[in-house]
């Protein structure tokens, strides 16, 4: 078919246009952006620019207009509030910041700091420092949304940016006062207002701190943050910001600058910490020049009256704590500059003004004052600041000679606070009668004289007793002549302690200089540690080699298989788990040593780097400091600093038994120094700025050191720690030292136990125990059978006891250990815990409060001072004392222990420890304290009855098996005596 078909002729055309179908595609390309440049005509011109994403050089050219205008060179300024300042600023803080953060920073190293610098003043202003703050809180919940790709969130990224430059924009100490001049100098006084009030809510208000502590949460999260931010340590900041208040404060004094300032502190000081607030005001303003010292006391004028007495409690306690904790207060009529200094400062703090004047009185006067647990030092130049004030003198010596006798404020106040009242009352009496003599003996014929020598002769406390007579005999010596004053011929007035009461009507102290408070305070050095000896070089060389001989030397060589017996072999090394790594590169063999001094022994503990000192001190610290106890006085030097480093200790190594070797080293010091490291751990748990688990462990060291010194318990590290650790051999040492079978250390040095993790639940749950195994005893007894058939043996019981008259029965949970320490226990541990709670409870502080009311806490505390009571025994003489203090102690804090077993149970164990050693005098307590029995009984049956209980076994079980042993203690104690508490069961 197609041969068929013959093609005519055939013409070829060549295409004139390209085929674009078949061409492969190209990119096309961006059109060229057009960057304004920037002039700076106006401030739209400038946000406009910042909204075009300029280049680095239009942005800073950008930045210096707005700089200009801070500086007057033109009428725009950023700092002042208008809706065009607020979009730059808003621009600036979330396109800017995350985009050329990064240049800026990195320029500024090598620009001398300008390029940032100009950022920074740019945004350092209310509005500016809110916006950040608006902005971190965006960042933070877009990256809380989704915490799974947090490191490779860009949040996370911009989070640290942000950070970084809220740490520059208020890093300086004049901060607040470049902010508050931007807005004083408004024209507007509507606008003022506000923006006043903004800024007080902005720097008091905690919203930086909390906002910048979660940020840096984020930030460490996500591997964004390598160095911490000081704006998230609560302490940092309020430094900071006192620092910016006394610069602000020195450099203008008017009255608005005094009233912003007095605001800020005022909510700065709710924030907690209000410690360094003052201590900073204190420092910056009222010890410089005499300008500063009357803006202060202008500023303290500004506050609240309520504030005024808070802030004249924590200046009380500065200069207490600062400044005479190194002042030896107890010196009689001896003249201390420094307490005259700081009577100074009170007389500056306190001035004219008669409501300072009040709170100073009150502070001396009142139920939770006058410096409870402190040193005599900070009453004595409280009490100077009126040394010419005759009529307030005159206030104080009324009001505390009324408090004195009371009888309700003898039986229930701390001795401790009984004491500094005391004090304040000898005091004064002293300043009185130097003033004005005819006071002092109109006030000795005064029937509220005669009553509270009565009152407090009559106490059945002790210490209550000796504090009457050691009043009653100084200010009789006063008025009356030698043979006609007061003398109670006791045995107890002939004491250097009474004596030394006696001396406080003569001292007479004046406001001095500010000078000593100016000068450093250094804590006394210690002695210096002596070098270890070494031995002699000429003892220890070898003898010298022969004379070399000439000629041929024969020696006959006898091979001898029979050793000799008086050679000892060596023994084989110690194996060393670093030598069995197989790379000899990373076997270290230069170790340190033991620490042999105590000096030695807190550098290691303060080498916080290096892993192998940190465990040796640690496994070191029992045995030595019980081995330099009693040898010298290193451990006496050194033992506050010492306890320091132990209480604040961390695990940085995660060390094996960690816990319980810090708690041995601890227990060690207070083993060695009972007297002055027990009221230092107590001050320490109240004042000390530590973590709950840390307090809980100076409550823990309390409680077993007490129990070590009174003999009930024995360490571990007890026989290891004999000093010297070279003894004569036994046959010689017979000779010098007489065989003493009473030692307590050595008789039960074969019962050692290590310290457990919850060494205070254990001896409580074994006290307790011990309280209830007779009672359980007399039910099973009673529940055998009907007495009929117990007649029998009954009676056989009777005979034999009969027969053997000479075999009394032995009373149960009485020590065969004399316990000679009951007096030391009682004055530097019972007393001083329960009169410093006493004190935080009425503290105007409620993160004290609430420290303490923590469940956990509050039941260590309990227990330990239940151990404390059952180890200081029935013998000690203060016993009546601290059954009052602890008793009202228990029922005061019954509310809390409401939902929780834990608190209860240590209340209970508490009265279980409070019968246990009042046993053999259940009649007193009866009588002394017939209400409290009362209240006892209507409580522990209360939670008897409304605690669950079974065969189960759990705490409840064991919380109501305690409160049935404590209610049928009671109610034993009731039916026996129900006579003497009639008349306080009526009263109820």
């Amino acid at each position: 078919m197609d041969a068929l078909l013959t093609p005519v002729s055939q013409t070829y055309r060549k295409s004139s246009q390209p085929d674009d179908l078949f061409k492969p595609s190209k990119h096309a390309e961006d059109a060229p952006v057009v960057r304004p440049e920037f002039r700076g005509s106006s401030s739209e011109e400038a946000l406009e620019t910042l909204r075009s994403q300029p280049s680095y050089d239009t942005l800073l050219s950008a930045l210096k207009y707005l700089q200009q205008g801070l500086q007057g060179k033109h009428v725009f300024d950023i700092r002042k509030p208008s809706p065009q300042s607020a979009q730059i600023v808003h621009v600036l803080v979330t396109e800017i910041v995350p985009n050329y953060w990064t240049l800026l920073r990195d320029s500024s190293t090598s620009r001398s700091k300008k390029d940032a610098g100009v950022l920074i003043a740019c945004l350092q202003s209310l509005t500016g420092i809110n916006a950040v703050l608006a902005y971190l809180r965006a960042l933070l919940k877009e990256a809380k949304s989704d915490p799974k790709n947090l490191k490779n969130s860009h949040a996370a990224f911009n989070l640290c940016f942000a950070l970084e430059l809220l740490s520059r924009l208020i890093h300086g100490d004049d901060d607040v006062q470049n902010i508050w001049n931007s807005i004083h100098s408004l024209d507007n006084p509507a606008q003022v207002r506000p923006m006043r009030q903004e800024l007080i809510t902005l720097f008091a208000s905690g919203k930086i701190v909390s906002l910048s502590a979660e940020a840096e949460d984020i930030c460490r999260q996500a591997d964004q943050l390598k160095d911490g931010i000081w704006m998230s340590n609560s302490k940092s900041y309020i430094d900071w910001l006192a620092r910016n208040l006394v610069r602000c404060v020195r450099s203008q004094a008017d009255e608005d600058t005094l009233k912003l300032c007095a605001d800020i502190s005022t909510r700065a000081m709710r924030l907690g910490n209000s410690e360094n607030l003052i201590t900073v005001l204190f420092t910056g303003l009222l010890l410089q020049d005499g300008d500063s010292q009357a803006a202060f006391g202008k500023l303290l004028g500004s506050f609240p009256p309520l504030e005024q007495r808070k802030v004249l409690n924590l200046l009380l306690k500065l200069l207490s704590d600062k400044y005479l904790g190194t002042v030896d207060g107890n010196s009689g009529t001896k003249c201390s500059p420094i307490i005259w200094a700081v009577s100074g400062a009170l007389r500056a703090v306190v001035g004219d003004d008669e409501t300072r004047k009040n709170n100073l009185i009150s502070w001396l006067t009142n139920g939770s004052g006058a410096g409870i647990g402190e040193d005599c030092g900070i009453r004595r130049a409280a009490i100077a600041v009126f040394a010419e004030d005759k009529d307030s003198m005159a206030t104080i010596l009324e009001k505390s000679l009324g408090q004195f006798g009371d009888q309700l404020y003898i039986k229930h106040t701390p001795l401790l606070q009984q004491d500094a009242h005391a004090q304040v009352l000898l005091l004064s009496a002293g300043y009185v009668h130097r003033l004005a003599p005819i006071k002092v003996t109109l006030l000795l014929r005064s029937s509220a004289y005669l009553n509270a020598i009565s009152n407090r002769i009559g106490a059945p406390q002790n210490c209550a007793r000796f504090l009457g007579m050691v009043v009653g005999e100084a200010l009789s010596g006063l008025v009356h002549g030698k043979e006609t004053k007061l003398d109670f011929k006791m045995d107890e007035m002939d004491t250097e302690e009474a004596r030394w009461y006696k001396s406080l009507v003569q001292i007479s102290d004046k406001i001095g200089p500010l000078d000593p408070l100016r000068e450093p305070i250094f804590s006394p050095k210690p002695t210096n540690t002596p070098k270890e000896a070494r031995p002699s070089r000429v003892a220890a060389q070898r003898p010298g080699k022969p004379p070399a001989q000439s000629g041929f030397i024969i020696e006959e060589v006898v091979d001898d298989e029979d050793e000799d017996p008086d050679l000892v072999p060596y023994a084989k090394p110690d194996s060393d788990a670093e030598d069995s790594d197989d790379d000899p590169t990373l076997i270290s063999h230069n170790k340190p040593k033991a620490p042999v001094y105590i000096r030695d022994l807190i550098s290691f503990f303060r080498d916080t780097e290096n892993y192998d000192r940190q465990k040796l001190a640690l496994t070191t610290a029992p045995t030595l400091i019980r081995r330099k106890a009693t040898y010298g006085t290193e451990v006496s030097s050194h033992a506050e600093e010492l306890a320091t480093l132990l209480v604040g200790l961390q695990d940085k190594y995660e060390l094996d038994n960690f816990n319980d070797l810090r708690l041995q080293g601890m227990v060690a010091i207070v083993v060695a120094q009972p007297k002055k490291m027990g009221q230092w751990f107590s001050k320490t748990f109240f004042d000390g700025d530590y973590s709950l688990s840390q307090r809980a462990s100076v409550l823990i060291v309390l409680g077993l050191g007490g129990r070590e010194i009174a003999g009930f318990e024995t360490s571990e590290y007890a026989p290891a720690a004999q000093f010297p650790s070279k003894m004569l051999p036994a046959k010689v040492e017979k000779h010098y030292l007489a065989s003493s079978s009473s030692n307590r250390l050595e008789s039960s040095a074969s019962n050692l136990k290590s310290l457990p993790p919850n060494a205070l639940d254990s001896l409580a749950h074994s006290l307790s125990q011990a309280f209830l195994a007779p009672l359980a005893a007399g039910a099973a007894d009673a529940a055998t059978g009907p007495d009929v058939l117990k007649l029998s043996s009954f009676t056989s019981r009777l005979k034999s006891q009969s027969s053997t008259p000479t075999k009394g029965k032995a009373k149960p949970r009485i020590r065969a250990i004399p316990n000679t320490t009951a007096s030391l226990i009682a004055t530097s541990f019972f007393f001083p815990l329960t009169s410093r709670f006493q004190a935080a409870m009425h503290s105007a502080s409620a993160t004290t409060r609430g420290i303490l009311f923590q469940p956990y806490l509050l039941t260590v505390y309990l227990k330990t001072l239940a151990l404390l009571l059952h180890a200081a025994g029935p013998s000690t003489l203060a016993l009546p004392q601290m059954t009052s203090e602890f008793w009202d102690l228990l029922l005061g804090v019954r509310g809390q222990c409401v939902g929780d077993l834990g608190v209860t149970q240590a209340v209970l164990f508490g009265l279980v420890a409070l019968l246990d050693v009042n046993e053999a005098d259940m009649r007193g307590l009866c009588e002394r304290h017939g209400r409290e029995v009362v209240e006892s009984v209507e409580w522990v049956s209360g939670v008897f009855s409304n605690t669950r209980g079974g065969d189960e076994g759990g705490e409840e079980n064991e919380v109501k098996m305690i409160a049935a042993g404590v209610l049928i203690r009671l109610r034993e104690a009731v039916d026996k005596y129900q006579a003497l508490l009639m008349g306080d069961m009526i009263g109820l």
